[in-house]
């Protein structure tokens, strides 16, 4: 499996090194440092020199780099890698060079907890807490009973969670965030609409407790099944936590868990079909000569009334020679902005149904040899609230505990997309 980990800073310097097997040295440092940080040419997250493959991920102004000679599985070692840096994130906040330096002891006893003989073992943060822990988590000598119970913990069914929790109060809360993809020709034609969809959940749970999650009646995973209709939410791929039994998902499109205490990730999906756009963008832009380019770009909320879009944010390209653009908006404020050369127009809310339009005017300098304006796509950044654009919607959230107890359960979807919306005109 991984044979060396190491952390190098952007000049290639060794910050971390730890080598697990006998299969290689020391100097393969020297080795990554010279094909991949001295390279700027080098831009694939796997290289592999004769037998030995290294894995690297940039995380701020820091390498984090897994070596191995053998075949590994490629997902397993970059997870590790993402999962490393989680778990540096969760102990000591900001993971970069001068983090790496301050916490140096801590990292070692990290990643020789996480990892034994280059296999990786148990990352759950919360059980790593409980043994390995800095001065922001307060530790007294443990005792022979609370080291007892670490061990179950960490070699037990629900290594993600220990027995003896308890809360006053018994709260579960439940986020459907998804993020829109969607890329647009000048035609008004969809070249690619997807959504990448986390559901997130903060368990403030006393004991162990059994948690039932359902999802739609009608739920596709397989894009070949297509049993479930026209109006079916079809999933592409779904990934779950550790603690969700799988077998009673595929069997009733239930979710049975045990979750860990606090804040996790319980499932990441993705789909490509029946993708519904909160926002429907229509751009008239015409060049007149020159000197001139004028502009109607058309807002419209595809959504229920009751609902709002928020953080509405257009960014208009205009040419590389404009000297001024005359904005008109009805709602929000638009403004030229010379140094990216796009207009911004923000919109603090849009309630559902809305339609509002952009009127611009925009001045160009004449130039000697004129050349065609390479027309970028017009951004959009949004977030609605109660809003999936996959369809996926919770049927239910029950919470079963021994002792019986009520707890109270809180489900908000959201809606956005920051960077990834363009619509070409």
């Amino acid at each position: 499996m991984i044979s060396a980990f190491f952390i190098f800073n952007q000049k290639g310097e060794v910050l971390i090194s730890r080598l697990y097997r006998t299969d290689l040295k020391r100097s393969i440092a020297d080795v990554f440092r010279i094909q991949v940080v001295s390279n700027s040419d080098v831009r694939s997250p796997i290289i592999t020199l004769g037998s030995t493959s290294f894995f690297h991920v940039r995380v701020n102004n820091l390498y984090v780099v897994a070596v191995t000679k053998c075949n590994a599985n490629a997902a397993l070692v970059f997870e590790f890698c993402y999962r490393f840096t989680s778990i540096a994130k969760s102990y000591f906040g900001k993971v970069d060079e001068e983090a790496v330096k301050n916490n140096f002891v801590l990292i070692y006893e990290l990643i020789d907890e996480i990892i034994d003989f280059g296999y990786p073992q148990n990352s759950e943060t919360d059980t790593l807490k409980t043994y390995i822990t800095t001065e922001s988590i307060v530790s007294s000598n443990i005792a022979a009973e609370e080291s007892s119970k670490i061990t179950t913990q960490a070699t037990g069914a629900t290594s993600w969670r220990r027995g003896d929790v308890k809360y006053k109060k018994n709260e579960a809360f439940v986020d459907v965030v998804e993020t829109v993809n969607l890329s647009m020709s000048a035609k008004g034609t969809v070249l690619r609409a997807d959504v990448d969809g986390h559901i997130l959940m903060r368990a403030y749970l006393s004991g162990t407790p059994e948690c039932k999650f359902g999802l739609n009646d009608k739920l596709v995973i397989d894009k070949n099944d297509r049993s479930g209709g026209g109006d079916a939410v079809q999933l592409d791929d779904c990934t779950f936590h550790q603690c969700v039994r799988l077998d009673e998902f595929d069997s009733t499109r239930t979710i049975s868990f045990v979750p860990p205490d606090g804040e996790f990730e319980l499932m990441r999906y993705r789909s490509t079909s029946n993708v519904k756009l909160p926002l429907r963008i229509i751009p008239t832009v015409n060049e007149i000569g020159t000197t001139q380019v004028t502009y109607a770009v058309t807002v419209k909320a595809n959504f229920n009334n009751k609902l709002s879009a928020t953080n509405v944010v257009l960014r208009i390209p205009t040419p590389l020679n404009t000297t001024n653009v005359d904005c008109k908006v009805p709602i929000g404020k638009a403004k030229y902005q010379p140094a990216e050369n796009v207009v911004v127009w923000k919109i603090p809310r849009l309630q559902g149904g809305q339609e509002v339009t952009f009127s611009g005017h925009a001045q160009l300098t004449s130039t000697t040899t004129r050349q065609v304006w390479a027309r970028p796509p017009i951004d959009v950044d949004f977030q609605v609230l109660m809003f999936t654009s996959s369809g996926l919607i919770v049927r239910f959230l029950k919470v079963f505990e021994k002792s019986n107890y009520q707890s109270v359960k809180w489900v908000r979807y959201l809606t956005k997309a920051s960077g990834s919306y363009q619509i070409r005109f």
